[in-house]
């Protein structure tokens, strides 16, 4: 059995998970106006940490959540030749170094808390946070380390804002995913961090099981997703064969959900032809801004504590059906006994990804 537990959230709403519960408990939403950061000084919607400021923000956020996961485990582990810690981010410190945004980090984060090895970066748009949980569990699962440091991080710069600028992609308003009105994404910047690990007693506190599942890419479009949704129908229908679950047996799917047009559609799409379109869905992205390599750890974090707390938190800025399949949003918080959370992502250059958490 593959391990995950230890997590932490760090963003706009709290510098731990406990935090972003609470806020999250009470449907608080990150998103701010922030006055004329846009290319043309106009106003835009972001979700940015307040504290957060000065130079080298990437390494900041990446040292705060290791500090924060070795005091929720036996934290010798750290440093043993059988535990690795992976980084899953598009930017990384692109304000700090444009042409190297890890190794700075890298190297920092190996001696401040005295690795056995160099931390990996795992790039690969907005499925990174998904995919890098995926590559944990698999090292695990094949005996390359006990124990896998996972941690999810990525700054609002200048560069990602202006890019999805010129694409038309962000959103006047704060985001809404699968909403009628929805145009456009809302920019966060965030950490999320756990464990995965081959050994129970590692944890302070009660993991849960990983699930690892599988990556498809659609080759649609390098910004575009597919419109049939089939590297996603892909991934998930294989994610969910690997492990010989049933439709019937996911109790809730925490989607990618970014609020743009034609990815909300690509998903209820792909939800539909593989029969989960009614299963309680969200988006967490209301919340946090879409924290691009950092949202699918956040996001399963979220999920942990969903099962945790035995709670659906609704999909904040979801107002009236958006998608030409129909979907169960989750409209307001509901207490439920959470046993097997599904979560997906998908990203530019095609990429789709989704694993699973069980409650033990």
């Amino acid at each position: 059995m593959i391990y995950i537990g230890a997590e932490v959230i760090v963003s706009p709403l709290g510098d731990n998970a406990e935090a972003n519960w609470q806020a999250l408990s009470e449907n608080r939403s990150g998103i701010a106006l922030a006055q004329g950061v846009g290319f043309n000084g106009e106003d835009i919607h972001l979700a940015k940490i307040t504290g957060l400021r000065g130079p080298l923000r990437f390494q900041q956020l990446v040292i705060k959540a290791l500090s924060a996961l070795s005091r929720q485990i036996d934290a010798s582990i750290l440093s043993s030749g059988k535990t690795i810690v992976l980084i899953s981010s598009t930017k990384g410190a692109l304000d700090d170094n444009l042409h190297d945004q890890f190794s700075e980090t890298c190297a920092s984060v190996m001696h401040q808390f005295n690795l056995a090895h160099l931390p990996m970066v795992i790039s690969n748009a907005c499925i990174s946070g998904v995919l890098t949980l995926n590559v944990a569990g698999n090292m695990v699962e094949a005996g390359q380390y006990d124990h896998v440091v996972v941690i999810g991080c990525d700054v609002a710069s200048d560069f990602v804002l202006y890019g999805f600028q010129s694409l038309f992609a962000v959103s006047g308003q704060p985001c809404a995913p699968f909403d009628a009105a929805r145009n456009g994404i809302t920019l966060g910047e965030g950490c999320g961090a756990a464990l995965i690990s081959s050994t129970k007693s590692v944890f302070q506190n009660a993991p849960l099981e990983l699930l690892t599942g599988a990556s498809a890419n659609d080759a649609n479009h390098i910004s575009g997703p597919s419109r049939t949704g089939e590297g996603l129908v892909r991934s998930v229908s294989r994610t969910m064969q690997k492990h010989g679950i049933g439709n019937e047996e996911i109790d809730f799917i925490c989607a990618h959900g970014t609020g743009t047009v034609f990815n909300d559609e690509m998903e209820a799409i792909a939800f539909d032809r593989i029969a989960l379109s009614d299963k309680p869905l969200n988006s967490l992205k209301g919340y946090f801004g879409h924290t691009l390599g950092a949202a699918g750890v956040i996001e399963t974090a979220v999920c942990m504590q969903m099962v945790r707390n035995s709670m659906l938190i609704k999909s904040a800025g979801y107002r009236n059906a958006g998608t030409s399949r129909p979907l169960n949003i989750i409209l307001e918080n509901e207490p439920k006994r959470l046993r097997t959370i599904l979560k997906t992502a998908s990203g530019f250059g095609g990429g789709n990804a989704s694993l699973m958490i069980r409650d033990l």
